[in-house]
This record gives structure tokens, C-alpha cells and sequence, in this order.
């Protein structure tokens, strides 16, 4: 099986323990990686450092350093750069990986070669990592996850493995997206013909903290993003009147107060 470079964007305001946490995951996989690319988005404190000197004796981990705060879609693209490997994992810093994640994307891609990239079912964990929702499942057909992201994305961006080439076809993150650079990457995959796919296999202990609903009460970004969603993902896909007024709705639910957030997510997990 082809090599796995695992690409992780780290900021000061993480958790160190959430980062040791997630940095054991990786080397507890079945299938390792041969390398983990670790920008640093910004100066980070003593603590995290700690952290990464702990670790870079044990996995391979290539530090790519931002001399100051860029936003995650922006370091993700300088840690691309850094990837030399066909397969290239994502992983964010607060969640945990199940061991057998990257042998079961692995696997999937070496025996679907039209697959340009392929996500994982996950569990939902809270800061304690006491898993709170057993199997958030996601589409796993082409068809399935574009029909899909007429209403939300279809994959769990941390859960993703990428062939090199769906950044080839897609082009990088898209950097003048205010809120969803994932989002807008599904588009651009969309648009250029890359072909997606989502494994049966719950490969991520996804972490919803209590300000997972507060970041997503931003005004400004949520308006964006609706518009995005109308005057370009929805248009240029042929969505129609009825992914249009999803968006409305979402965007309304997205602004409504945090008690019927807590509620209405567990609707649309």
C-alpha cells in the first residue's frame, strides 16, 4: 500500500491535552503514517510545545512554522506544500483517530483507484472524551454525497484521505471563504470532476465541546457563507429552489439562540 502523509494545522488556543490526545491516536494506528505534517498557524505557547518535543521522538513529525496567525485554510495550503506522499490524511487537533482509520482509507483507495477522496463515519465525544452520539454516518456513494451536499457537507472534514491529485484537479483551500473552507473545497472537488466517497467505518472520535455551538453564531460569517452557498455552490451545481431554501433555514437555525441549536443538531447529525 502507498504511503500516508497526515496533515495537521496547529494555533496557541488549543488544548495540549486534546493535542497529546489526538497525536496518540496517530501513533496507535495499525497503518502508520511515514509522515505528519504539523504547521504551526502562529507563535504557540510553552505548553504545546511540550507536547510536540514529547512526540517528535516517537512519531515523524516535519514542523512547518507560520511566523504569525494565517487562519486554517491558509496553513493547510502551506502544509500541502510539505506532503510528499500520494495518500495525504487530514486530522484536526482536538480529535482522536480510531486505530485502524488510515488502513481502512488505505485499503478503500488501493481497491477504488476513481476515488479521489474518501471520509470516515465518526462518534461524537465531549471534553472528557465520553462519547456522547454512538455513529454519525455519512453518505458513501459519489452520488449519494453530491446529492448530499445540496443541504450540508458531505464529508467530516477531519476523517478525510485525499489522493495528491484531488488538489491537482481542485485546486488548494480556498482562502476567501470567511467560514467553511472545507465547504468550499467540496465545491471546487464537485466542479472539477473529483470523485468522493465515504468508508463505512467509524474512523474519528469527533470532540463537540461546550463552544462547538458558539462557533457557529458568527453573523458575518454565517451570512457569507448562506451567500456562497445560494450564488455559487447552489447555482453552478444546478441545486435549485429547494437547496436554496435549506440554506435560508439552516441559516436561520445557525443564528438562533444555543438551547435550539442543542436541540435541532441532534435532528440533523
Amino acid at each position: 500500500m502507498k504511503n500516508v502523509s497526515v496533515l495537521i494545522s496547529l494555533y496557541d488556543k488549543e488544548s495540549a491535552n486534546y493535542f497529546n490526545l489526538s497525536l496518540q491516536s496517530l501513533y496507535e494506528q495499525e497503518y502508520k503514517p511515514k509522515e505528519i505534517i504539523l504547521v504551526l498557524d502562529g507563535p504557540i505557547n510553552n505548553e504545546l510545545n511540550s507536547i510536540i518535543t514529547k512526540w517528535l521522538t516517537l512519531l515523524p513529525i516535519i514542523l512547518v512554522p507560520l511566523k504569525e496567525n494565517v487562519g486554517l485554510a491558509k496553513a493547510l495550503n502551506e502544509g500541502l506544500k510539505y506532503c510528499h506522499f500520494d495518500y495525504i490524511a487530514r486530522m484536526d487537533t482536538d480529535d482522536i483517530c480510531t486505530p485502524e482509520r488510515f488502513l481502512v482509507q488505505t485499503n478503500f483507495l488501493e481497491n477504488n483507484p476513481d476515488i479521489d477522496v474518501v471520509g470516515t463515519w465518526i462518534s461524537e465525544i465531549n471534553e472528557d472524551s465520553i462519547e456522547i452520539k454512538s455513529v454519525v454516518k455519512y453518505p458513501l456513494t459519489h452520488c449519494e454525497l453530491f446529492q448530499f451536499f445540496s443541504k450540508r457537507d458531505p464529508l467530516a472534514h477531519p476523517t478525510v484521505m485525499f489522493r495528491k491529485c484531488f488538489f491537482e484537479k481542485a485546486g488548494n483551500y480556498p482562502t476567501d471563504v470567511l467560514l467553511g473552507e472545507d465547504t468550499a473545497l467540496w465545491f471546487s472537488g464537485f466542479k472539477n470532476n473529483c470523485k468522493f466517497a465515504n468508508a463505512p467505518h467509524v474512523g474519528l472520535k469527533f470532540r463537540r465541546t461546550s463552544n462547538f455551538y458558539l462557533r457557529r453564531s458568527n453573523k458575518k460569517k454565517t451570512i457569507s457563507l448562506l451567500k456562497y452557498r445560494i450564488f455559487k455552490i447552489n447555482k453552478e451545481l444546478r441545486y435549485g429552489l429547494s437547496a436554496n431554501i435549506y440554506a435560508i433555514l439552516y441559516t436561520f437555525l445557525a443564528l438562533s439562540p444555543t438551547f435550539i441549536k442543542k436541540v435541532m443538531y441532534k435532528y440533523l447529525r
